[in-house]
């Protein structure tokens, strides 16, 4: 199979997913990793700019045993004009046991899951999805509260263009979780809730900010990083309306002093930012787990 969306997982996939996931997270941090894709090949194939997902599935698959080879795009045939398909059938040419592949077109992952032979993974097509990155979030609030069900998550900021927001508003309500989608008007879709960004962290147990590009900021708002924070982003005044035991999140990379505020995302005690990117490497070897070491 491959992980294309949230939507290609069944509830026992889900929950398998997540349980692996803490699993790994408790073994790598007691320093004994289990090893069950030893031998085998994943290919990384990152068509835009990556830290924490291409580092993240790289670190993943050497801790699972296997060799992770990534394809620099800049130096690839892609720069003589070589189209997705046929770099496609080219690696698939060359047997790899699994695919993970960032690219700024929708569909992009698809169109290499009907050529390859492996398994292919989503790793961000761009406004579609981003499927291991809402595992993740999941994975994060279950690993902090110690359950996910029944809370209430709100997203806010460029909910428009947003593949995580996407995929969370996929994935957490089938862990029933109610999620509030927020920000500012010219960045919301048109069929999303009216919520306002204050609206939304009332009350809240998670708040998670996205980044806001800054052309967008400037082409589409007509703001300054600090109008838009005072408008539209996670100030501590509005932090303080969440519950008192609410925590922060961000997918990276964070714009500070725009959609959200340094303190705020700094907080030793609320912020769960750096705990995300930890998580997301176990989870992240808990789906190559799943889909090249056949326990789907």
């Amino acid at each position: 199979m491959d992980l294309l969306s949230i939507d290609s997982l069944s509830e026992a996939q889900i929950g398998l997913i997540l349980d692996r996931a803490d699993h790994f997270f408790t073994t790598t941090r007691e320093g004994r990793p289990d090893e069950p894709l030893k031998g085998r090949i994943v290919f990384n194939l990152f068509y835009e700019n990556s830290t924490r997902t291409a580092m993240s599935f790289a670190t993943a698959a050497h801790r699972l045993g296997a060799s992770a080879i990534s394809l620099s795009v800049e130096h690839s045939s892609v720069k003589k004009g070589e189209t997705l398909e046929d770099t496609a059938r080219t690696l698939n040419a060359m047997r790899p046991d699994a695919v993970v592949i960032r690219h700024r077109d929708n569909g992009a992952p698809a169109t290499v899951a009907a050529i390859m032979e492996a398994p292919v993974i989503n790793a961000g097509d761009g406004t579609n999805e981003h499927p291991t990155q809402a595992l993740l979030d999941a994975a994060t609030i279950r690993k902090h509260f110690g359950q996910i069900e029944g809370l209430t998550v709100a997203i806010c900021g460029d909910i428009r263009h947003s593949r995580v927001a996407r995929s969370n508003a996929k994935l957490l309500p089938r862990l029933g979780v109610e999620v509030r989608l927020a920000g500012p008007p010219e960045l919301m879709p048109a069929d999303a809730p009216g919520l306002s960004i204050d609206e939304a962290i009332a009350g809240a147990d998670v708040v998670m900010m996205l980044r806001v590009q800054r052309e967008r900021l400037e082409q589409e708002l007509g703001d300054r990083p600090g109008e838009y924070l005072e408008r539209y982003g996670l100030t501590q005044s509005r932090l303080a309306t969440a519950k008192s035991h609410s925590v922060v999140m961000h997918p990276g990379p964070m714009n500070r002093g725009v959609e959200i505020d340094p303190a705020v995302a700094d907080d030793p005690q609320r912020s769960l930012i750096t705990l995300q990117v930890e998580m997301g490497v176990a989870l992240r070897m808990a789906c190559l787990e799943m889909l090249v070491g056949g326990s789907a």
